[in-house]
């Protein structure tokens, strides 16, 4: 979709503004405010933070933020990559993985070449430091690809795939070192079967009691898939073809899908954290959501009404997505159950209404309840450097409980934009326990370009506090 397509999609505004101001007057109530507040000294003012300049600091050096006080470190640098060195390194692009332990204990990145690195980590000292069966001073090569996800539950265990057996969900446990398959679903009976010259995404689902396991699979790239697969340990198989419509599998109702009638391929599919709903997005704007126990399809589109625009994140049974079409810092929650429950979680909006500055989410800390914060990285979508509105370039997390609507705000991620390198983006993730955010970054273009001539970008670590 065109720029001024994108543009025009938002002028369309479905939302009531009489419906805006009265949730503002609700929000504005007195008494209304998250309590115990998550992160007592963070800064939640909504005033512009002009951004010091600030030369990139050593690696391993923790440093405060001179605008917003966050304590920070520097995860990586040019002499990290020791399979492609010089080169790039970045967080999981979607922020759907659990890239920390479940004890922040530690965090995985990845490099131009998709290999996997994770570190050891302090979370009192915020000192980075080599794993016990990692080569002194470098990152464990992790035996998985880049859609690795740790347990949300257990700080000793990982979950991925491996470009050996891509259809095999296996569990790596780091004080074995050693790989167990979880399931391997060629087994489920998909309808038709799966592709042995085929591929799956790197997309592995772990629910948060580490019972189901979703992935999507079938086709030979990103944006070719026709399956999501569940798995989970008590029940078995399920599985949903997007191309034919039909479910089948050991447990739950099979027959055809119940809802939106059009094929499609899946780009990405994201389990819900209780295991009960997949959000899969497909190539183009909008979603489609499946409740797994049961045949039914839900889709979330523009046209549909329901403004799922821009990028998002599953929580346990909620979406949340930047709908931007009132400006940009429109953050909306809906239960994956009625996409159509819409709620805002920011109020009053600024003006002018701004469009330009895109969000990244991140919800590992998410509860049961869907009611922890929401952690987000913001960048400019023309690439400028300056700050010139609030919430530009920074690293935050917002209030999701309905009590109030609060940011707060903890650092500039110092990220720049620069097309068409995916990794200029200040993709991010927050720890289990909520106290940590780790965001890629070239430090406002500081960190220099790798030999093919791609801006390198590193990855740094926030205390949220």
């Amino acid at each position: 979709m065109s720029r001024n397509s994108v543009l025009a999609v938002r002028q369309q505004n479905t939302f009531s503004y009489l419906s805006l101001l009265a949730v503002a007057l609700l929000f504005a109530a007195p008494g209304f405010s998250q309590d115990p507040s998550p992160y007592p000294n963070a800064i939640t003012d909504r005033a512009i933070h002009l951004k010091a300049a600030m030369v990139a600091p050593p690696a391993n050096t923790p440093f405060t933020d001179p605008d917003f006080g966050s304590s920070m470190v520097r995860a990586t640098d040019e002499t990290t990559d020791f399979i492609h060195p010089g080169g790039y390194l970045m967080t999981q692009g979607s922020g759907q993985q659990n890239e920390w332990s479940a004890d922040s204990s530690k965090f995985w990145v990845s490099d131009n070449g998709g290999a996997v690195f994770v570190f050891g980590f302090d979370p009192s000292s915020m000192k980075i430091h080599s794993l016990p069966s990692a080569a002194p001073g470098k990152g464990l090569h992790l035996p998985l690809r880049t859609g690795a996800t740790f347990s949300s539950k257990d700080p000793d265990l990982i979950f991925g795939t491996t470009s050996r057996a891509p259809y095999t969900i296996a569990a790596y446990r780091f004080s074995t070192g050693k790989s167990t398959p979880v399931i391997d679903t060629t087994t489920c009976g998909t309808q038709p079967a799966l592709n042995p010259k085929a591929w799956s995404d790197d997309d592995v689902g772990v629910s948060l009691n580490g019972r189901r396991f979703s992935i999507s699979e079938g086709g030979k790239q990103q944006g070719s898939h026709n399956f999501v697969v569940i798995y989970d340990k008590s029940l078995g198989c399920r599985w949903y073809n997007t191309q034919t419509g039909e479910v089948g599998g050991a447990w739950g109702p099979a027959g055809s899908a119940i809802g939106p009638a059009s094929p499609y391929f899946i780009r990405h599919a994201y389990m819900s954290r209780s295991g009960k709903y997949v959000h899969i997005m497909v190539n183009g704007q909008g979603l489609y959501v499946w409740n797994v126990a049961t045949l039914e399809v839900s889709f979330c589109g523009h046209k549909s009404g329901l403004d799922c625009f821009g990028y998002g994140i599953t929580g346990y049974n909620s979406y949340i997505n930047a709908a931007a079409i009132v400006e940009y810092m429109q953050m909306v929650k809906r239960p994956l159950g009625n996409l159509a429950d819409i709620s805002e979680l920011y109020f009053p909006f600024d003006h002018p209404h701004e469009f330009d500055i895109p969000l990244h989410f991140s919800w590992s800390n998410v509860d049961v309840h869907d009611s922890t914060p929401v952690c987000a990285s913001s960048y400019q979508y023309e690439g400028d450097m300056d700050i010139t509105k609030p919430f530009e370039g920074e690293i935050f997390c917002a209030e999701t409980d309905g009590k109030a609507s609060k940011v707060w705000r903890f650092a500039h991620n110092r990220a720049t934009w620069i097309e068409p390198y995916y990794n200029t983006q200040p993709l991010g993730g927050v720890s289990r326990d909520g106290k940590f955010f780790l965001f890629t970054s070239g430090w406002d273009q500081q960190l220099g370009l790798q030999s093919d001539g791609r801006p390198r970008t590193d990855v740094w670590v926030v205390r949220l506090n």
